[in-house]
């Protein structure tokens, strides 16, 4: 620990001040690809890898449909239809094929590795001018994009509260928590999957025609290792709402603490590369990242019980 405080004194300081609002509009890009995750992940209990196939979806769809003369937002909302194409695709492998939902997501992740491929004619990145374009985002003005992409965000979040509180959020949710009990009531446990894939997936497209806009570029890896990024942000996101709030933390301030998380993992991963450290070792370090917020509420459970086995033992020798 010592030797890391000289390697921190001799860096500019300035420097990372200076990506911290770019960090942040990146974080907050990717929390809207948390979201999606966490629909899966936390709701639904299904390990979706899906995602990494369909963010560059999104951001392909996208940017083919500005260069062909779409407006931005519009070309936004497609990416978004895609995105619920490709969660269709995984839900019909896993609940009609029987597929198990691991290897669904897999299936589908390599098949829009060659779409992908087919919508940019073959090209493995494509280019936005930014000065030809009003893009809905862009990464020539950090601020602008913080304030357009938190609006987006809480209209996400007051949306998916709001559909979760209706009948057919209660019966995805519930699948989730219960899929033998839901079964037991007459809920139709395939279609809440499918449904519940199919608007993961449509936020994951979303958030990738987004950082295609952000970025001003689309690239045919820009997804992988989105599963990592969603899983790391949803995790420090509930630690952290957790640590915060308590059970006092509702859906909405979940969902919220999620978009945090990714900020916190992207502000993370900008004070790496600015201590030096060498590139070719980022996904270590974003594993790590992952591994320590996993392993933390589990310690925490642990020390809990420990502490209440202790007390009994010390009261029964009373």
């Amino acid at each position: 620990m010592y030797s890391l405080i000289p390697v921190v004194c001799a860096q500019d300081i300035t420097a990372l001040v200076r990506a911290l609002p770019g960090s942040v509009a990146q974080g907050l890009i990717w929390g809207i690809m948390a979201i999606g995750v966490f629909l899966t992940f936390k709701i639904l209990d299904f390990a979706d890898l899906t995602v990494d196939g369909t963010m560059a979806t999104g951001g392909v769809v996208t940017v083919m449909l500005i260069l062909k003369g779409w407006n931005p937002l519009a070309a936004v909302a497609v990416a978004f239809v895609a995105g619920m194409l490709a969660g269709l695709i995984t839900g019909i492998l896993h609940t009609v094929l029987g597929i198990p939902d691991i290897l669904a997501g897999i299936l589908t992740q390599l098949s829009l590795y060659s779409i992908n491929l087919n919508i940019s004619e073959g090209k493995a990145n494509q280019a936005v001018n930014v000065d030809m374009y009003k893009l809905v985002v862009s990464g020539r003005d950090n601020p602008a994009a913080i304030v357009t992409v938190v609006i987006i965000l809480l209209v996400v979040i007051a949306l998916m509260y709001w559909f979760f509180g209706t009948e057919l959020g209660f019966t995805i949710r519930a699948t989730g928590c219960n899929p033998n009990m839901s079964r037991a009531q007459g809920i139709n446990t395939n279609v809440a999957k499918v449904l519940a894939l199919v608007f993961s997936n449509g936020l994951v497209g979303f958030a990738g025609g987004l950082l295609s806009q952000y970025q001003g570029n689309f690239d045919v890896n820009m997804g992988r290792g989105s599963i990592v990024i969603g899983l790391a942000s949803v995790i420090i996101g509930e630690v952290l709402g957790e640590a915060i709030f308590g059970k006092k933390l509702n859906f909405s301030g979940r969902l919220a603490f999620v978009a945090v998380g990714s900020i916190i993992y992207y502000i993370v991963i900008q004070f790496v590369l600015w201590l030096g450290l060498p590139t070719i070792d980022m996904k270590m370090f974003s594993a790590m990242v992952v591994a320590i917020f996993l392993a933390v509420p589990y310690l925490r459970g642990k020390a809990k019980n420990s502490y209440r086995k202790a007390a009994k033992g010390g009261a029964g020798k009373c």
